[in-house]
């Protein structure tokens, strides 16, 4: 017996109710997933090293996204059409500001204000007509037109999301192509139905190669590498935490506190305040 799709139960305002939205952030399973895939949307970024960036968080939810942002000590705004997700999200004093909006109708920040953007699980909702005036067609394209623009040149996007099929994969990424951007779908552990993962990454300058998919590596010999062997062979090879990982970020923070720079706080439950805006 199949299971509905959420997109296809109510749309995104409804779906995520209050009930819903407080669910979905004391979940610990959906905490780790978001954390995960968090972590592998801003490893495909690719941003400068030791460099604060200014990152659209798009489809923000609770925070729980930004809040991988915000360990990695980047600025971060984020954005989505569920009031009571945002409410969830302030109540929990992430460091983000908070917009409520349908991007469906486009973003509407000024030209070149963002250094890259991410997106977790939101995009594929786009693709359904939730009223008699929506066109998927002309919403993707009015969102991702709004986005070309909201971002500096150079930079990246990157969507994770759950396709319902092949013509919605081709429809999201016609539409972006459409609007100007350039890259691809990157597939994680395209072999296995349980760890499968797809990312859109989406550049707005030419000449970038498009990532490789985690378990990729070594798939022509039939030797596939999974991502939990990956991160364990550099980590025994360096003899020190992986990069971006908690363990490492901690320890990069308590170099910059020692050396008397100013260095943001645990982001978990005492992150700083930031004015939120819905």
């Amino acid at each position: 017996m199949s299971v509905r799709r959420p997109e296809h139960k109510a749309p995104p305002e409804l779906y995520y109710n209050d009930e819903e939205a407080r669910k979905y952030t004391s979940s610990s399973r959906m905490i780790t997933i978001q954390q995960e895939l968090s972590e592998r949307a801003l490893e495909l970024m690719s941003l400068p090293e030791d460099t604060s960036c200014f990152i659209l968080d798009i489809g923000c939810g609770s925070g729980l996204s930004g809040e991988i942002l915000t360990d990695n000590d980047h600025v971060w705004v984020g954005v989505d059409i569920s009031h009571a997700m945002l409410k969830v999200a302030k109540e929990r004093e992430v460091e983000g500001d908070l917009i409520l909006l349908d991007m469906g109708q486009g973003l509407g920040f000024r030209a070149g204000t963002f250094d890259a953007a991410m997106s977790i699980s939101a995009i594929q909702w786009l693709c359904n007509a939730d009223k008699k005036s929506h066109s998927p067609p002309k919403r993707l394209y009015q969102f991702f037109s709004s986005l070309y623009a909201a971002l500096k040149r150079g930079s990246r996007a990157v969507f994770q999301f759950y396709p319902e099929n092949g013509d919605q994969i081709e429809l999201i990424t016609q539409q972006a192509m459409r609007a100007g951007f350039t890259g691809g779908l990157v597939v994680d552990h395209p072999e296995s139905t349980k760890a499968k993962k797809m990312h859109l990454v989406l550049f707005t300058g030419g000449g970038q190669p498009l990532p490789k998919g985690l378990g990729t590596e070594n798939a022509a010999t039939g030797n596939t590498i999974s991502n939990e062997e990956r991160r364990l062979r550099i980590k025994q090879a360096r003899g020190k935490p992986l990069k971006k990982s908690r363990q490492w970020i901690q320890d990069k923070k308590e170099r910059r506190r020692r050396q008397g720079k100013q260095t943001r706080e645990d982001s978990k439950f005492s992150g700083r305040k930031r004015n939120s805006k819905f």
